[in-house]
């Protein structure tokens, strides 16, 4: 179980802070348990864990073995929460460095998350001499940095194995009855996998847009569901006690006292990609409407040696939250050295998960007293089920608290900006005066 401990927060708070928030949290619970709020059609994710479609998840698992057996690597096409929950698992439950422990499973290739020529030109070089697989994650088959990379690896599969073969080899999760990719998907036979209609990007990573590529990886995505599944029946129930209303409730106080900046912290380089994963959940669900706090993420200690100074010293408009993992899986006893060269002999015979722990409690009071504000969440360990819980704690508590800020947790306007100036710079047909009015912009 997920353990929160807010003694580092309440002394930067008035007393009775957490009665102040009582009556917010009420309403959002209500709105995110019951579709009373705004973005109500996209709460899919709230009972997935215990309602998800059981037939497709044995067709997904069915395909994560074909993929074991007849690839050295799969390439993964999609771009936010299309390939950073898939990522964050796959390496906080094996390795930051995957592809090269990895024994019995194929190599995962991320690409169509950027448009860089050089990433996109490593990848393929990767895959060149091998058999590999494809699974293209989009919803709509339309944006452009997914799409461009399916074009390049879908003509590579099919100058390799021949249409036929190639057909063999892709995987498509997108929606279930409209869009361009499922109208290629039904017209070229692929393997499809839905992205469900009520489920944002964001929140995805427990349908088949994460769980897919996770089983390749040889994950057990049915202990992961089953984590997920405990935590959302704690969550559910209202009250003070629960976890998530506590972390959305903190989150909240802080804001108001004047906190511009969460800062998500892990202690294990493997955890890296969660916390992009957990800043796209919280930076696209509350930046909006002038509102928010900016998520940031962090790698300690190695972080400590380079963005530990502005922590410690700099503005002090920051909080942090930090994700201790309980239980390490090995251990690893320092050596005493007979010339103590470097006068750590008091460290000889300690383990190293004893020293990242006193690392991590030294590292918490000094930032507590330097006047960053800290909330600790210890999960169980580095598995399955414990990450399950983890994942679904930070989608109900970021729901809640998109909620409690006075916003749509579920909708992403401003990703549009971005969209509608490239398509007009690049000359997509009907943007022509977009693209004059940009040019004349630049050109000034």
């Amino acid at each position: 179980m997920l353990n929160l401990d807010l003694s580092n927060v309440s002394p930067f708070l008035p007393g009775g802070w957490r009665l102040g928030e009582e009556k917010g949290l009420e309403k959002a619970h209500d709105h995110v348990l019951n579709g009373t709020g705004a973005g109500s059609d996209f709460l899919g994710w709230v009972r997935l864990p215990a309602g998800y479609d059981k037939e497709e998840f044995s067709r997904l698992q069915r395909a994560a073995e074909k993929i074991r057996s007849d690839s050295q690597a799969l390439v993964v096409i999609g771009i936010g929460g299309s390939y950073l929950g898939a990522r964050a698992v796959i390496e906080t439950l094996t390795s930051n460095n995957y592809n090269l422990t990895r024994k019995d499973t194929p190599a995962i290739y991320f690409a169509g998350n950027g448009l860089s020529a050089d990433a996109m030109g490593e990848v393929i070089e990767l895959v060149k001499d091998v058999d590999f697989s494809v699974n293209v994650i989009s919803k709509s088959g339309t944006t452009t940095e997914p799409a461009v990379a399916f074009r390049i690896f879908k003509a590579l599969l099919e100058e390799r194995y021949g249409k036929e073969g190639a057909r063999g080899r892709i995987y498509a999760t997108t929606d279930a009855r409209r869009g361009a990719l499922k109208g290629l998907a039904d017209k070229e036979g692929y393997e499809e996998f839905v992205v469900p209609d009520n489920v944002g990007g964001r929140y995805s990573v427990l349908t088949a847009v994460g769980l897919l590529p996770i089983a390749v990886a040889g994950i057990d995505i049915q202990s992961l569901m089953d984590g997920a599944r405990e935590e959302m029946e704690r969550l559910a129930r209202p009250g003070m006690d629960n976890p998530a209303w506590q972390y959305a409730a903190a989150r909240h106080a802080l804001y108001k006292a004047g906190k511009k900046v969460e800062i998500l912290a892990g202690y294990e380089p493997s955890f890296r990609f969660f916390g992009e994963w957990w800043k796209q959940l919280f930076g696209e669900s509350e930046g909006k409407e002038g509102k928010g706090l900016l998520p940031a993420s962090v790698e300690f200690t190695a972080d400590l040696h380079s963005m530990g100074q502005y922590i410690q010293q700099g503005e002090r408009v920051m909080l942090e939250t930090v994700v201790r993992f309980d239980k390490g899986r090995g251990s690893i006893t320092i050596p005493d050295d007979p010339e103590n060269v470097d006068g750590l002999n008091f460290l000889s015979g300690k383990t190293l998960d004893f020293v990242a722990e006193q690392a991590m409690r030294g590292t918490i009071l000094a930032h507590v007293d330097g006047g960053v504000p800290n909330i600790l969440l210890t999960v169980p360990g580095r598995d399955e089920r414990s990450l399950g819980a983890l994942i679904y704690f930070f989608e109900f508590a970021c729901g809640i608290s998109g909620y409690l800020l006075g916003v749509n947790p579920f909708d992403q306007p401003g990703v549009e900006a971005y969209k509608n100036n490239m398509y007009a710079l690049l000359g997509k047909p009907g943007y022509e005066e977009q693209k004059a009015a940009l040019e004349k912009r630049l050109e000034s």
